[in-house]
């Protein structure tokens, strides 16, 4: 099949743009308000894009007419800062719940039954359950126009200046035992996969 997406004659129910670019690593973002109040989301459009220095970005569109654009993106750009904690096999119940859109002052870590802790160099708070959170310093936003009025997106893209690791998911030579930490990704629609040992595989590269 072949389908301009401008023009949505794909004739499937649901848009299978979505279930193309995948699995999609989940930015699960914690930030917190002027007044201090904590905030926890999971983004799908979200990645590394690069090492020096190490940098992610995630992207955040409109929520409403009357609050357009979502409490994080407004959260990172108004403190200059955030943490990017890992959403793990472990965790899926709790990422989903925070995924749920509510009023700006609520405290998305709280209705998850998680721990907020401390981070090193921000004032965002980091999920104690997260085996890995990167703390992030705000870089700039990139403004999306969509096609419809009101239809935008903002990508933000923030350094990473700290990481915490939790030491269980550290091999004995060093490396991350990524099937032992079983990161999730979303595949679109409401469907999501796990990394564990029967999923990975080795290559090396060509010289």
């Amino acid at each position: 099949m072949f389908y301009e997406p401008r023009n949505q004659d794909h004739g499937l129910p649901k848009n299978p743009f979505n279930s193309l670019v995948i699995p999609r690593p989940v930015g699960w973002i914690s930030s917190v308000d002027r007044d201090g109040v904590f905030n926890l989301a999971p983004y799908s459009f979200f990645n590394a894009v690069c090492y020096r220095p190490p940098t992610v970005m995630f992207s955040a569109g409109a929520s409403s007419a009357d609050d357009r654009f979502k409490d994080t993106s407004r959260n990172v750009e108004t403190t200059g800062e955030f943490v990017c904690n890992l959403a793990t096999w472990e965790l899926k119940e709790q990422m989903n719940l925070s995924s749920a859109t509510l009023p700006p002052k609520t405290d998305e870590i709280a209705l998850a039954g998680l721990t907020p802790i401390g981070a090193t160099l921000v004032k965002a708070p980091r999920i104690a359950e997260a085996p890995v959170q990167l703390e992030c310093k705000y870089l700039k936003t990139v403004l999306i126009p969509g096609w419809d009025n009101g239809d935008e997106y903002k990508v933000i893209f923030g350094e990473v200046i700290g990481i915490h690791i939790d030491d269980a998911i550290i091999t004995e030579t060093g490396l991350i035992d990524v099937a032992k930490m079983m990161p999730i990704g979303r595949l679109g629609y409401n469907d999501y996969a796990r990394v564990d040992a029967s999923s990975t595989f080795t290559m090396e590269r060509p010289k």
